[in-house]
């Protein structure tokens, strides 16, 4: 009964007018297409224009061999689309009184401490929320697998230092995304989770939609995630990310986001009831951040001149409007969600394979059909974009292996090498000497042998190959025993940690003793 009632508050294709579908005609095909170029088992797409959803359909299946087929009610994590969700919370209770877009988050969050003093004082709600921190990513902090909860991600930010200064550039921050979660749940006395669906779930209707993936298994209609590894697209584990929920947790299906779509487009309003104020939702869609774009992007779309971040949103022109959208990845997941709030019309795409770029080729597709504007074939362009991009990668690999230098032994007995290492921001990782070789445990995620390189330094091989290889390097101290390890995980090099060996294994002799 319930999804008759959602059913029946869509439009859907067969039901739209002729215009609607003259628009949209052969967007089915180019999907299928181009689903089967980027080796993509599932796709959902959700169109909707002047508050009526004009098309929402799924293509392909929810897990590869599987006969079940995806549909507008097959949810999908949404991922980092989740920030525009915390961006229209904190309008909410700016609203409220609760919370202000210039307060510094120690505001909210006394507690909260970062590796300068000035940051501490300074960063502010807007800038957590418009990637102006000056804080590198970070991402293995929750990522690779060491349970750190919420409190603790948000006690381990004094240990970030800043990689350039508050509010002189973009840089991207799901931790930051976290903070400003937090310091809403601070404000409130209430979980990020439990606002997003108070404020914003119930008033909207996203009846099928949730904020963690251990909320999935008792869903019908869920979308496996996929990953292609060694050449090959398999299904992968769900990527529980609840320690930074607020950042990209969000798991919805067409059938809600275009509910979504059509509160955005309205500014902030659901079938004419205001939730936020006009001032705080225009807050949430102003441009606040510049964010570069280089000669590649420019190459691969010569229809936008400037963008810039929001609040969860990427605000950038297209073709002479104004243009709204957002990605979002996860392992085994992908996501885009568009708007041209001057042509009252919006997109979502949902994937179930990681790292395509079909979702920004469909919604490119989708405006440019809205606009009448010529036809261009996005995916295709993307498919030789990617491919220029992998031939770059294959260059610097070689390059980088070329600096190998052969007919070097390692410095000590592998034995010596095993141990304990810790870094302050990321925590205890451990080496340990298994048979002839090394293994490094990072966190229970990422585990990899580790192959002698040159002189001290090693080539990992993780376990779950999606991670590829990093090197990692000891050093010594004056003593000539095992000091640090530094590797290259991470990221950015703002990110690199440099591990001191703290101590030996339990129940191992000591091997770095004298």
């Amino acid at each position: 009964m319930r999804k008759a009632l959602l059913l029946a508050s869509l439009v859907i294709p067969s039901a739209v007018e002729p215009q609607s579908r003259d628009t949209f005609a052969g967007l089915d095909r180019y999907i299928e297409s181009a689903m089967k170029d980027w080796k993509i088992p599932g796709v959902a797409v959700g169109i909707v224009r002047n508050d009526s959803v004009v098309f929402a359909k799924g293509f392909g299946v929810r897990t590869l061999g599987k006969p079940e087929k995806v549909d507008e009610h097959t949810v999908f994590a949404i991922a980092s689309d989740t920030k525009a969700f915390t961006g229209i919370l904190m309008a909410m209770l700016v609203d409220d009184g609760k919370i202000r877009w210039d307060a510094p988050l120690t505001t909210y969050l006394p507690t909260l401490r970062f590796g300068d003093d000035f940051l501490t004082r300074e960063l502010t709600v807007r800038d957590a929320l418009t990637h102006r921190s000056g804080l590198a990513r970070a991402d293995l902090l929750w990522t690779a697998g060491w349970s750190y909860d919420r409190s603790e991600l948000l006690k381990r930010l004094r240990y970030l230092k800043p990689s350039w200064n508050l509010r002189t550039r973009y840089g991207y921050s799901n931790l930051m995304y976290l903070a400003a979660g937090e310091a809403a749940a601070a404000a409130t006395g209430k979980s990020w989770d439990a606002l997003i669906k108070e404020r914003i779930f119930v008033p909207l209707g996203m009846n099928e939609s949730n904020t963690s993936v251990t909320l999935l298994p008792s869903l019908s209609n869920v979308a496996s995630p996929h990953s292609e590894v060694d050449g090959v697209v398999r299904t992968v584990p769900y990527t529980n990310i609840d320690a930074a929920a607020s950042a990209g947790a969000i798991n919805s299906n067409i059938v809600d986001m275009t509910k979504w779509l059509r509160f955005q487009l309205d500014s902030g309003r659901m079938n004419g009831k205001r939730l936020v104020s006009k001032r705080s939702f225009t807050e949430t869609h102003m441009p606040q951040t510049v964010v570069r774009i280089d000669s590649a992007y420019r190459a691969f779309n010569p229809f936008t001149h400037v963008r810039s971040y929001a609040f969860g949103w990427q605000v950038m022109d297209y073709r002479g409007r104004e243009m709204l959208s957002h990605a979002g990845n996860l392992a085994g997941m992908n996501a885009m969600v568009g708007l041209l709030p001057e042509e009252r019309s919006g997109v979502v795409v949902l994937t179930n394979l990681d790292g395509n770029a079909l979702r920004e080729s469909i919604m490119y597709k989708v405006f440019d059909m809205l606009l009448g504007a010529p036809a261009r074939d996005w995916s295709r362009v993307s498919l030789i974009e990617k491919a220029s991009f992998d031939s770059i990668d294959a260059k610097d690999q070689r390059e980088a292996d070329a600096k190998r230098v052969p007919g070097t032994h390692p410095s000590q007995a592998l034995s010596r090498y095993a141990g304990i290492y810790e870094d302050s921001l990321y925590g205890r990782v451990t080496v340990r000497f298994e048979g002839t070789s090394l293994i490094l445990d990072l966190a229970p995620k990422m585990i990899g042998e580790m192959e002698h390189w040159h002189y001290d330094t090693f080539k990992v091989r993780w376990r779950d190959h999606r991670d590829g290889t990093n090197l990692v390097t000891f050093a010594l101290d004056t003593d000539g025993n095992i000091d640090t390890m530094t590797a290259d995980i991470g990221g950015p090099r703002e990110e690199l940690p440099r591990m001191k060996r703290v101590g030996d294994l339990p129940n191992a002799t000591s091997t770095n003793a004298k």
